[in-house]
């Protein structure tokens, strides 16, 4: 089993970090964190490195595809090597996935069109742009991809495919071994539940996020 676990310059750390604590505790798996190059590229908040491990030319053929959003995702929603390479890779993958406005990235890829996907909340009208069905669900399945809804959504939507992939009650242990029982100190998680004033303030930084 090998999981690549896409980098680029402005990802969000939890987009990548999230799915990666669950992926990487699958039995037997090797995580490869994929790149153009090898090296450190910054987060989105420019505070935090993550290192490129293997180039795109060096796993061809993974078994788990994961691509993380961040603002960083406007540079390769067209002619990018990672746009190559996901069309390539895509082909071998038996799970093809996203969180955030990752999705974004895939849609952009031809990879969703026509299908269900779910992104960050402010990025619906973009998914929908670029061909794909956007669903406000928190995880969406569409045959083999697996949209997650925004950054925190990542850890959800890893431990859904576990769950596909190695059965609910190994998924459970997983879990139980992250201590994953968030219990946020607000109902502010999404728009639906958000008060205005949060709404308002999110929306006005919408180019840092998407």
């Amino acid at each position: 089993m090998k999981i690549a676990i896409v980098l680029f310059e402005h990802c969000t750390a939890l987009d990548a970090v999230g799915p990666y604590e669950v992926l990487s505790r699958w039995p037997g798996a090797t995580v490869h964190m994929v790149g153009e190059h090898k090296g450190v590229v910054r987060t989105d908040t420019e505070m935090l490195g993550l290192h490129v491990d293997t180039t795109y030319d060096e796993i061809p053929d993974p078994d788990i595809i994961m691509v993380p959003g961040g603002y960083g995702q406007r540079d390769h929603r067209e002619g990018s090597a990672l746009h190559a390479w996901l069309q390539q890779a895509d082909r071998h993958s038996t799970w093809t996935t996203s969180a955030c406005t990752g999705s974004l990235i895939l849609a952009s890829a031809g990879l969703l069109t026509s299908r269900r996907a779910t992104t960050h909340w402010l990025a619906y009208d973009d998914l929908a742009a670029l061909g794909a069905i956007p669903a406000s669900e928190r995880v969406v399945f569409d045959d083999k991809y697996v949209t997650a809804a925004g950054v925190s959504a990542g850890i959800d939507m890893a431990l859904t495919l576990a769950a596909e992939g190695l059965g609910e009650e190994m998924a459970q242990i997983m879990q139980l071994g992250l201590e994953y029982d968030p219990q946020p100190p607000f109902a502010t998680g999404g728009p639906a539940t958000a008060p205005q004033f949060a709404i308002d303030a999110v929306t006005a930084v919408r180019d840092l996020i998407v």
